[in-house]
């Protein structure tokens, strides 16, 4: 992988942060890489696990989408909801359950599947870095089935890497036609570096801190930062660019996608960041239209997966219907001219 990835956040004082009720992202501990010489770039070699509702998750499968290689690198979805208080293994768990009922549906979601990767049938997350002797349970985790081990499970690094190695992996795009994540050009690097850090610490993470933060001084710094960047995201997008560094879509489109996604329909009540809508910022929201419209990203997430995972962890376990105007979600992405201005 070349250039830099900012994609960790500062543990120190790890316990006082979280004890005063500040939310601290932990490390991911798997980093690998596709390309070294244990793992090489090969079509039918690797193997993604998901959930839907992760927004981590959700930047690779849209980067999975976007190159060309769903045919290429096979891919297990989770249930939204982990596991609950009487599961044998533990609560909070992510769990292959294909036929698990979601409450706002009534039935089975037909995204989920059961576990495929290892070949083992697992139901667990948890029991794929076992089989390792390691205590994590986060998704992503990119998988080398051929080695029966874990590459990766940082999400930024495993964009990166399927970016670089598109071609030898196996993508049904040519590259002509093919979005180029990280461009060779250092100029641009250097935009798309600290897009990418103002992205993750203030909106990406900076959702998580609003929302899951305990403290209301660490919630409103966070409130603030958040609706501070989406300011500027506005401004920026307000010289006619299709894109964030211009007329190209790439890794800082494909990392702001994600929240952006779930603002309107999902974090606006449930992250508590409800001091304006995407659909209040013209530009920002002409934007998030427009790559919803480039194929493959429609397909790459599911609202439905994130309304379930989101609200169902929640007190009571009701997911919420709306937003219903001016149209319901996600059709809305598809009507840029809601936005005003």
């Amino acid at each position: 992988m070349t250039g830099d990835i900012s994609t960790e956040e500062d543990q120190t004082d790890l316990q006082t942060r979280r004890a005063r009720g500040e939310f601290v992202r932990g490390v991911s501990g798997f980093r690998r890489a596709i390309g070294d010489p244990e793992t090489p770039a090969e079509p039918g070699r690797y193997h993604l696990f998901v959930a839907l509702n992760c927004p981590w998750c959700h930047r690779v499968t849209l980067a999975r989408s976007v190159l060309g290689l769903e045919q290429a690198i096979t891919l297990d979805i989770a249930f939204p909801n982990r596991t609950g208080e009487d599961d044998p293994e533990g609560p909070n768990l992510w769990e292959f359950a294909p036929d698990r009922i979601a409450s706002l549906t009534g039935a089975p979601l037909p995204e989920c599947t059961a576990e495929t990767g290892t070949g083992a049938g697992l139901r667990l997350a948890k029991e794929v870095y076992r089989r390792e002797g390691s205590e994590e349970q986060s998704v992503p985790i990119l998988y080398d089935k051929r080695a029966q081990r874990i590459v990766n499970n940082e999400s930024a690094e495993i964009i990166r890497m399927l970016d670089a190695h598109a071609d030898a992996l196996g993508s049904t795009v040519c590259a002509d036609a093919r979005v180029v994540l990280w461009p060779q050009d250092p100029a641009r690097q250097v935009e798309i570096r600290e897009l990418n850090d103002l992205i993750y610490t203030t909106i990406n993470n900076g959702a998580y801190k609003a929302g899951f933060s305990s403290d209301q001084e660490v919630y409103a710094t966070a409130f603030a930062a958040y609706f501070d960047s989406l300011d500027r995201l506005d401004q920026l997008l307000s010289d006619g660019r299709a894109f964030l560094t211009g007329d190209a879509f790439t890794e800082a489109d494909l990392r702001l996608f994600p929240t952006l996604y779930r603002h309107d329909p999902v974090y606006m009540l449930r992250m508590k960041l409800n001091g304006a809508r995407i659909l209040d910022y013209p530009h920002l929201w002409r934007w998030l239209c427009r790559v919803y419209g480039l194929p493959g990203v429609a397909e790459a997430g599911s609202l439905r997966h994130c309304r379930q995972g989101y609200f169902g962890r929640s007190w009571n376990g009701v997911v919420p219907l709306g937003p219903l105007k001016p149209m319901p979600y996600p059709e809305a992405y598809g009507h840029p001219e809601l936005a005003e201005g």
